[in-house]
């Protein structure tokens, strides 16, 4: 059964361990670069237009900010979990000092989180894998977090290029079978139901 998401609320913005919000729940993480549509696949996710603000300016979110989701896992059981949004990488125009201030407070809590048990990794399914993105793909693994890749914007190419969109992303990153990216619209809604299926099967570990 795929997880029903009850609702979704904005619960704290941070830049240090002291003020992330309290309770146990796990915490999902959405990292990728920046215009690469995070906003817009949160919102849909949740099913909630105003939750993550969309901006025209790459670069725009700076903090973590942490939601709070409500979700329904089967007839009986609810729960919730915490949806981490992290700020995005490889803009250029971003000064080199924030670059760094962001990379630092962005590396604290991908390494020193407790509750994190997924980061999906979001990238541009139009395009390979950037040089970023494969630097962020690397630290990822590094520091031994469970990975999901999300092809971003699967609505902007057909349906018979996504198969080979997603084999050049899986490539580009060294995927082996079964970590393949999940092709995702945020405009109608393709790999929604499979993403959350992979939060379901996390909440149920939980």
């Amino acid at each position: 059964m795929t997880v029903h998401v009850l609702n979704a609320k904005y619960m704290a913005s941070a830049v240090r361990r002291d003020q992330y919000p309290v309770g146990e729940m796990p915490e999902v993480a959405f990292i990728g670069r920046s215009n690469v549509g995070k906003s817009s696949l949160i919102n849909s996710l949740c099913r909630h237009g105003g939750l993550a603000r969309i901006s025209g300016t790459p670069g725009k979110t700076q903090t973590l900010n942490f939601y709070s989701v409500a979700v329904k896992v089967n007839e009986t059981d609810r729960c919730g979990f915490w949806l981490v949004d992290l700020p995005g990488y490889g803009y250029a125009r971003t000064g080199r000092g924030a670059r760094h201030q962001w990379t630092k407070f962005i590396d604290e809590y991908l390494a020193g989180s407790t509750r994190l048990r997924l980061v999906c990794q979001l990238i541009d399914i139009r395009h390979p894998p950037m040089d970023s993105d494969l630097e962020a793909y690397r630290r990822l693994v590094e520091l031994k977090l469970p990975v999901r890749i999300i092809g971003t914007k699967a609505d902007k190419i057909s349906r018979m290029a996504l198969k080979k969109h997603v084999g050049i992303i899986s490539t580009g990153l060294k995927l082996v079978p079964g970590e393949e990216p999940i092709a995702y619209s945020a405009v109608n809604g393709t790999g929604r139901n499979e993403l959350l299926d992979v939060v379901n099967n996390i909440l149920l570990e939980w």
